[in-house]
């Protein structure tokens, strides 16, 4: 049997595990009732700085987040690469999407200056930074090394 998927209560913040074969279930959070959002499961999920720190720092699973900006040719190539990842490494890595444009204050803290960066997060550290475009490939023997 699989392991569980931690799902973030998009009203409460709580923390829900649910199994991967109920997602189609329309799972509610277990501490206050709101849906729970399953459909990105699987999916590249935007993140901002405001939910930066929930949805990556804290996360219960490794994470990779692509810090791009929308005029960057090299990040837009990699998006397909990122799409892959996410369906590959479903319920073990959450891919996340920030684009520095619109959320400055994350770049400012982890003093990220190009785009593309990957920061590769795990127990709520910072593992890894690539930066730059990345083969498919590399990215993959990253997340294989966070796990």
């Amino acid at each position: 049997m699989a392991d569980p998927i931690i799902f973030l209560c998009p009203k409460c913040r709580a923390k829900n595990r649910v199994p991967a074969a109920r997602l189609k279930d329309h799972p509610l959070c277990g501490h206050c009732k709101a849906p729970l959002v399953t459909e990105d499961f699987g999916k590249v999920v935007r993140v901002t700085d405001s939910d930066f720190d929930t949805m990556v720092m804290d996360a219960d699973l490794p994470v990779l987040v692509d810090c791009w900006a929308p005029w960057c040719g090299h990040c837009l190539s990699m998006a397909p690469i990122l799409d892959d990842l996410a369906q590959d490494y479903a319920g073990r890595v959450r891919i996340f999407r920030l684009n520095l444009d619109e959320n400055p204050g994350i770049g400012a803290r982890f003093g990220i200056n190009s785009v593309p960066t990957l920061l590769l997060v795990k127990n709520k550290k910072i593992r890894q930074t690539l930066v730059g475009a990345r083969a498919k490939e590399t990215m993959v023997a990253a997340v294989e090394r966070l796990l």
